[in-house]
């Protein structure tokens, strides 16, 4: 099953935030109706008194009255969360492709022996709401999203849902706030902030043993229409906020609401920091046509060896791109030594490539 190129995965997902038409980006699969009459498992039990419980997102809020047993996940990430408090969503949305239930190497693990979700797509024009209807949810999860109030109020007549928040830009909610939000509508709100604390845990062991972050400065893009960088509300530029670097001054007024945006030639300043870290269709043929652009080639981040390269359609760059409770991990063990490469400014030191 072939994974989606980065081209048809972003385009997908600046349609949704750019024209608030929905969720982001099909991938080449077929959606998998096998499973759509099996429940989710059901992991171990909700907190005692956890319901109801009412969680407030974009269009108000919404009470979940029990425990739900049949959990459909929209956001398209949300499904780590559920994965990892657990429970295993009947339905998942796909996005990176490539995964038999949607569901990441990194998560994988966690399905234990029940059968993989039915994957679901949105090529753009929203949620397959008859397909969802069909596995009979009794919770809709669409916090990684970029829901429409029409799809909101579409889906809440099958199951309640929840959408995403209001404070942050659509595909914006980090992962700590998708992680605690998610275990409340699962009723299990204190495993859900110990999951948190295990991966802040880990970003700070990075830190710690890596000082030489703080006080650098870092930009994550990708080479996609020219170039396009993301934004402090994207979850990869957060990645590189919380291992204790610093984003551009200028980035987000230049992005304005959206979580990323193309920029002009005359704003490739934005590229020469402190490390540039690139999600590239591939890590030789796409440095090379980088490079031979003389507007970036000449900047120091290149002369200086200051570059992170990272394959899209890779594990490794799929788990990037998720940025979640589970893939976090996964993307710190690969992630952390090439920072440390790049960040030392000698374009002798090799900034490699992981090796799985």
């Amino acid at each position: 099953m072939a994974r989606a190129s980065r081209a048809t995965r972003l385009t997908g997902l600046l349609t949704s935030v750019l024209l608030l038409v929905g969720a982001a980006v099909a991938c080449g699969s077929s959606a998998d109706d096998d499973h759509a009459g099996s429940s989710g498992g059901s992991g171990s039990s909700a907190s005692s008194g956890a319901f109801p419980v009412t969680i407030a997102h974009k269009y108000g809020s919404t009470t979940i009255k029990s425990e739900p047993k049949r959990i459909v996940t929209v956001g398209l990430t949300d499904q780590d969360a559920v994965l990892a408090l657990g429970k295993v969503p009947v339905g998942t949305t796909e996005w990176v492709g490539g995964y038999k239930g949607a569901v990441g190497p990194w998560a994988s693990g966690k399905l234990g022996s029940s059968p993989a979700p039915t994957v679901l797509k949105d090529t753009g024009t929203g949620p397959q709401v008859e397909k969802i209807a069909a596995l009979k949810p009794d919770l809709i999860l669409a916090l990684y999203s970029g829901l429409t109030k029409s799809q909101y109020e579409n889906l809440s007549k099958f199951a309640p849902v929840v959408a995403q928040p209001k404070q942050y830009n659509d595909y914006g909610i980090p992962w700590q706030q998708q992680t605690e939000e998610i275990g409340k509508a699962l009723g299990k709100p204190a495993e859900a902030k110990q999951l948190v604390k295990g991966v802040q845990d880990k970003f700070a062991a990075a830190k710690k043993a890596h000082p030489d972050f703080a006080g650098k400065t870092a930009v994550m893009a990708t080479p996609y229409q020219g170039v396009f960088v993301f934004g402090s509300q994207d979850p990869r530029s957060r990645l590189l906020a919380d291992l204790g670097f610093s984003l551009p001054k200028d980035l987000d007024k230049l992005i304005g609401d959206q979580f990323g945006a193309n920029i002009s030639k005359e704003r490739y300043d934005l590229l020469d920091q402190d490390v540039a870290v690139w999600i590239a269709p591939d890590t030789t043929s796409a440095v090379t046509k980088l490079h031979k652009n003389p507007l970036y080639g000449d900047l120091k981040v290149v002369k200086q060896g200051r570059e992170v390269f990272v394959k899209e359609t890779s594990d490794y760059g799929n788990a990037v791109s998720l940025s979640t409770v589970l893939s976090i991990p996964y993307v710190l063990d690969r992630l952390v030594p090439q920072l440390d490469a790049a960040v030392d400014g000698k374009p002798a030191t090799k900034v490699g490539q992981p090796a799985s």
